[in-house]
């Protein structure tokens, strides 16, 4: 390249690093997610990749005597019980049917689509991979929770982090000031974690399931922001009104 080229591509690149900043963010996630995944399946078969799991599972568990009782008191179980119970499919399916219908109703017909879509496509991905790599849970003796189906990933965490974080992002298109996307954007990260976190602390999992299922969640998640992304910019180069802004535009 020559030296008089060099400016003008150096300002092109910078200024596409500049506009196409939340793309490469969510291609490099999805990037890190997939190794992540793929380093963790290959520990799950090795006996020494077990090593991490079960010293995660003895500290949970320090009570000889009652192995269903993890660490801390009383309360800290029951709180976890009920903040699992939130990526759970029969109350992610309340509240993505409340969301899609709002989403309906707002004419982000794309929003909708692409919610459910994501979903279903999270179920998808849950169930087949439980089904090939048909890893079993935790000893029954420690879950403080019943469970059903295979143990990798936790379909809690990829579940929740396909819902929560998809409409993390959806909700951020709301708020024009950096702050109020944060915290929406926040808040969805914290309830993922909360929620993987608790089917580790009550032994429904073992961690890596729970890493697994955080990393093909939130992989999943930025796929599908990216097609919404590329619909989007496909349709300014168009001239082409977007489907999630039709309400705007007839408001106006």
């Amino acid at each position: 390249m020559q030296p008089s080229s060099l400016l003008p591509f150096t300002r092109r690149a910078l200024h596409l690093a500049r506009t196409e900043i939340a793309a490469l963010v969510a291609l490099l996630v999805i990037a890190l997610s997939a190794l992540t995944f793929a380093d963790l399946a290959e520990d799950m078969r090795e006996t020494d990749g077990m090593a991490f799991d079960q010293a995660v599972l003895s500290a949970l568990r320090p009570f000889p005597d009652e192995p269903t009782r993890p660490w801390g008191p009383w309360w800290l179980k029951e709180a976890a019980a009920d903040l699992t119970s939130l990526g759970g499919i029969s109350v992610l399916g309340l509240f993505a049917t409340i969301a899609v219908v709002f989403l309906v109703i707002q004419r982000k017909r794309l929003s909708a689509v692409l919610l459910v879509l994501g979903l279903i496509g999270g179920v998808l991905l849950s169930e087949g991979l439980k089904a090939a790599f048909e890893r079993e849970r935790p000893p029954i003796v420690f879950q403080a929770v019943e469970t059903i189906n295979a143990s990798f990933p936790s379909g809690h965490a990829l579940l929740s982090a396909v819902f929560y974080l998809s409409l993390g992002v959806m909700l951020t298109r709301a708020f024009p000031q950096r702050r109020f996307k944060a915290y929406v954007l926040g808040v969805a990260i914290l309830i993922t974690l909360l929620i993987g976190l608790t089917r580790i602390y009550l032994g429904a999992h073992w961690a890596s399931d729970v890493l697994a299922g955080w990393s093909v969640g939130a992989a999943w998640a930025m796929a599908l922001w990216l097609v919404s992304y590329a619909i989007g910019r496909h349709q300014r180069a168009r001239h082409a009104r977007l489907q999630d802004e039709a309400a705007l535009v007839e408001a106006n």
